[in-house]
This record gives C-alpha cells, structure tokens and sequence, in this order.
C-alpha cells in the first residue's frame, strides 16, 4: 500500500510539533488519524478537539490489523513497542520525515526551510507571505503560529507546501524539494554529527539533491554556507545584511518596540521594510522570505503588511504578559548563538531595563560540547537563573554535566572581571527556579525564559496566575 493510499494511519509520538502538525493536514485531507504519546499536552488536547483518537501512554495492543500505515517520530527507537508490533502484523512504517517528504511529492512546488536556527520563524513567514499572496499553501512549521492558531496550515490546492526540514540524524536527506531555504549550519546534534565537517557533509548532500530547474536560497553572511559549501547545479539566489547579496537590508534602525531596514535587490533600493520583532537574526528571517517571495512574484506592498502585522510565534521571542511588574518573555533558545542573538536584541528593544535570563539548557551532550559557549552567550545578561539541564530520553548517554557547573563557570568568569555581586543562580527544578525568580526579579526587568524543554510551562503558569 502506498502513502497515498493509506486511509487509517497511526502516528507514534504524536505530540511532537513537527509529527502533530503531519497528523492535523493528514487529518484535514480525509484519513483517518490516531496515535500516541508517552504524555499528555496541550498539542494532543488540540489533537483531541479535531476527532482523533489518542492514546497516552503507548502500548501495543493500540496497533491493530485496520491500520493501514505507521508513521513513527524520529525519537521513537525500532525496539518501541507500538513499532514491533506494527511490524509483527506487517504494518509499513514510515518515519516522520519520510510521511512529509511523501507528501511533498504530491505537490508542484516543495519547499524546504532548513539550516541550525531560524527555521520556523523563516517557515512561518514564507507560508504567511505565500497566504496573503493568494497561494493558499499548505504549510507545516515546527511552532505555533498566531494567523492559524496552529503549526499547520492545509491549503486547497496541490500548488506549495512549504515545510520545515531539520537536520537531526541526517533527516532532511529524504526530501527532495524544488526550493531549499537555508539559514545558516553550526554545530548542533553533535551527539549524531561528533562534529562540524561532518554536518557540512550532510548539508551539501542535502543541497545536491536540488534539481537543476529549482532554487538554492541562502545566507551570505553565514561563513560556513559562504565557504565551505560547493553550490549545486540548481539556480541560486543570496541573501544577507553584511556580506554581498541579491537581496539585503541597509540603514537598520531599532526603536522601542519595532525595527526598520531599506530592503535592496542588487543595486536598487525598493522600499523600507518595518518589523515588529527584535535582533539581526529576525531581519535575516525576513530576508530569506523576501528572496522566496520575490522568486513567485509576490508584491512588495504584500511582502511589507505581512511583516507589519507579524509579531512574532509560539516560543519565539514570544511576550506572554508581565509578572510582578515585569515582562515575561517566552523563547525557545537552546544554542549559543540563538541565546547571544537573544540577548542582543532584547538589549536593542529595551535598552533602559535589566535583562534578566533564565536558561534551561537543553540535553547533556549538546551542554557539554558547547559549554564554553553557552557560558559566554550567558555573560551578557544582568541575572541568570539556571534550571537543571532538560533530559533528553534516549539521546543522554553517560554524561555527567550539570547547569550548576555553567553557574560556576559564570561566577568564576566574574571573579576574573571583579565584580562582587553575584548574579548566577542554580535551580535543581522548575519550583526552585520561580522561588528564585520571586526573590530576585524586580519592577520593570525584562525576563527571558530560554530553553527547548518545558521552561515555556513555568512562564506560561506565571503569567496565567
């Protein structure tokens, strides 16, 4: 049975953001969509509210002859349960990139948005361009996206799907798009990759795959794209604030709350552009979907109210409210140079506040590989308070890492700069994080709460309450 013709399909994992939105454009396209998790949230509540049948925890006897095909998220290991039995009734399998590379297939034009960060914001905007263009895409992107209230999008037509492609475990490898969108490669998934060269491999593996007719889109001003990338056979277009490129953004100027670029194509200026969430990386965001944008024709004054409206998605530089006087700022941060982006451009918003962070890092392996870094992004706020480091089922290993060693590390880097107050804070969990939060967080402090785990359930909780 192929892909297309599967009608009773069984999501394992399908509480993640990439898996749940698969399922909600499965779901809207006819099939019939259940599956499971090993908790509840609230992605499965949203999940439950369309009519499908869930299943918290796992457990094989949930996989029965009807299914048609198995679609498993990339966490779920071959030894699951739910999969041997899956396998035991002769059930296909499909992993979950392999389901959205298929569907991909049925599409006119596929597009990817990949690269280290950047990536569902740049998705977001692109499907948000292509909707108010007239495309109707269907979009799937790995946040929540206030437009749809979803992290999916299903449109009424076979024309774009527009889709966000990570790079763990070599995963993007089974698309085979017309358009690539990529953001930047650094060092990340180092438990897979072991190191840089190795994930620069598989990014130009990825970028072969193009055909000659499609579109490579990249940043000029990432080093490693710039140099170490041999560009493929396809059609090329750049994009960039510091080093050359076809489409670029001069004259930046950042006020309270909104900031403003003259958008150039080549040597013409086209207009101002004004956008309403903060940092260099987001103008880069807006690039990369200018330059998709301007690809389909899409009209300047389109592209200009959609970034004009666009304030940002779920976990992305995402202001949930205020707390005991101060702003409380949700992101999903967990790489150094999206936690020194971060910080940056929250200092460039709210240039007269204290910034107050407080990062739960994200997985042993990746803490311990980029520790240095994570300990010089951090030194740039005014107070941390840091979590324990979020644990990662079956990625861990036997690693003894702490974020009291990141604390340390911070106290020692400020005993070297002699200054005596200590602003580094350990947290052993969530609860003792708000009891520190609710000693040393003051009137008017900008709070970001940083981190791929379930930090977003501690500023969510504070806001609400």
């Amino acid at each position: 049975m192929t892909f297309a013709e599967a009608h009773n399909i069984y999501c394992i994992g399908i509480g993640g953001i990439g898996m749940s939105a698969l399922a909600q454009i499965l779901h809207a396209q006819g099939k019939r969509v259940a599956g499971s998790d090993c908790a509840d949230s609230q992605i499965l509540s949203k999940l439950r509210s369309l009519g499908m049948t869930l299943h918290v925890p796992e457990a094989s006897q949930h996989i029965t002859q009807n299914v048609d095909l198995v679609i498993y998220s990339s966490a779920v290991p071959e030894e699951h349960e739910e999969r041997q039995q899956a396998r035991a009734l002769a059930i296909p399998e499909l992993s979950y990139t392999q389901a959205l590379s298929e569907l991909m297939r049925t599409y006119q034009v596929g597009t990817n948005i990949a690269g280290t960060n950047g990536k569902s914001t740049t998705t977001a905007l692109i499907g948000l361009l292509a909707q108010r263009a007239g495309f109707d895409p269907t979009v799937v992107v790995g946040t929540l996206v206030k437009e749809w209230k979803s992290n999916a999008r299903l449109g009424n037509n076979k024309q774009f799907l527009i889709a966000e492609a990570c790079e763990h475990q070599s995963n993007f490898l089974s698309f085979d798009p017309q358009v690539i969108v990529l953001t930047n490669i650094e060092e990340d998934h180092l438990d897979y990759y072991h190191n840089l060269p190795n994930i620069i491999n598989a990014f130009q593996r990825y970028i072969d795959k193009l055909p000659k007719h499609g579109w490579l889109v990249y940043n000029t001003d990432d080093s490693v794209s710039r140099e170490k990338l041999i560009l493929p056979k396809a059609q090329i277009r750049t994009y960039g604030i510091h080093h050359p490129a076809d489409v670029m953004a001069r004259s930046i100027v950042t006020l309270s709350g909104e900031q403003s670029f003259e958008l150039w194509v080549g040597e013409n200026y086209v207009e101002d552009f004004v956008l309403r969430v903060p940092g260099a990386f987001n103008i880069s965001n807006a690039l990369a979907a200018i330059t998709w944008g301007i690809l389909f024709g899409i009209k300047k004054d389109t592209m200009q109210s959609v970034f004009k409206d666009f304030s940002g998605t779920w976990r992305r530089f995402e202001i949930l409210g205020t707390w005991k006087d101060a702003r409380i700022i949700s992101d999903y941060a967990h790489h150094p140079t999206a936690v020194t982006a971060t910080i940056q451009a929250t200092r460039e918003f709210y240039p007269n506040n204290r910034i107050v962070v407080v990062f739960q890092p994200h997985q042993k392996h990746r803490t311990q590989v980029l520790f240095n870094k994570f300990v010089r992004s951090l030194k740039a706020a005014d107070l941390v308070i840091l979590p324990e480091i979020y644990y990662v089922a079956g990625r861990e290993g036997n690693i003894h890492i702490s974020s009291k060693d990141i604390a340390r590390a911070l106290e020692a880097e400020q005993e070297k700069d002699q200054k005596p107050e200590k602003k580094f804070w350990y947290a052993k969990n969530l609860q003792e994080t708000q009891k520190l939060m609710e000693h040393y967080v003051q009137k008017d402090d900008i709070v970001l709460m940083m981190g791929a785990g379930d930090i977003y359930t501690l500023a969510e909780s504070l806001v609400i309450h």
